[in-house]
């Protein structure tokens, strides 16, 4: 496939805008599609069958555009249901996971907190990711309802918001944890929120840095890297309502970026 082709990014919303931004970041030459399944979002409440046909219908799409590689990020699509995906289509498919394995690292205390969907706490996948580490430190989990809408409406700052975040984050301090997983990359917008609620002694970790590198890196694996000395393009796609959708990008992209319906 030509490395002048896009980098396919879906999510349930806008979460994966920061997976993205990071992706950015390491890749300027590359151009990148992004979609947002709003119509659906969140994912964190919908079965493994209904996620994995969202998915199976973005990425042909995706790949219907010329996407070289196509990166989920959502982390409660990952873990329902990356694998078929992946049996499924021949290109490069990464996808993001919660990210255990560094704060198990990190935690001083022995426990790690990770906040996320109900529906990623409840996959096997998330299960067997924490029973790998689980005879070192304990996993704190707590769902995490009504914190995606949230974020999908751009409260970040009101007051639900923080109550919302006291309440999630509070029986993972009780508990003794010193470094908090952000499970969901809609999560990265509220990191500074967060981290303040939990206070100065508490690690945050996210994975979307991680997950760029990772995109790089299989590209560069399969010769997909686009020729250095262009300024990659962005589009944006969404099942959803339009104009909910260009204001969303505005905040969390910049503005001047057209929208189009999936």
């Amino acid at each position: 496939m030509p490395h002048s082709h896009p980098i396919g990014i879906f999510d349930s919303g806008i979460g994966g805008l920061s997976v993205a931004a990071k992706v950015r970041e390491l890749l300027p030459a590359d151009d990148i599609l992004y979609v947002a399944d709003s119509r659906h979002a969140p994912y964190g409440d919908k079965s493994d069958a209904f996620i994995l046909e969202r998915m199976n219908t973005v990425t042909d799409f995706l790949l219907g555009q010329g996407a070289k590689a196509v990166v989920v990020a959502c982390n409660t699509a990952t873990t329902s249901a990356i694998a078929q995906l992946r049996a499924s289509w021949s290109v490069p498919i990464i996808g993001v996971e919660p990210g255990v394995k560094p704060a198990v690292l990190a935690t001083r205390s022995g426990v790690v907190g990770v906040l996320a969907t109900p529906r990623t706490l409840q996959t096997h996948s998330f299960s067997a990711l924490a029973a790998r580490f689980s005879s070192t430190v304990s996993i704190a989990v707590q769902p995490c309802p009504d914190l995606v809408g949230q974020i999908e409406a751009l409260r970040f700052d009101d007051d639900r918001t923080l109550a919302l975040l006291n309440r999630y984050i509070s029986p993972l301090l009780e508990k003794g944890a010193d470094t908090i997983v952000l499970g969901c990359t809609h999560y990265n917008y509220l990191a500074d929120r967060i981290a303040q609620v939990a206070g100065p002694g508490v690690q945050i970790v996210s994975t979307e840095s991680a997950v760029a590198r990772e995109v790089m890196r299989r590209l560069a694996c399969e010769g997909l890297l686009a020729e250095s000395g262009k300024t990659g393009d962005e589009a944006f796609y969404t099942s959803g309502e339009l104009a909910v959708f260009a204001r969303q990008i505005d905040c969390l992209w910049g503005p001047g970026k057209a929208v189009y319906s999936l």
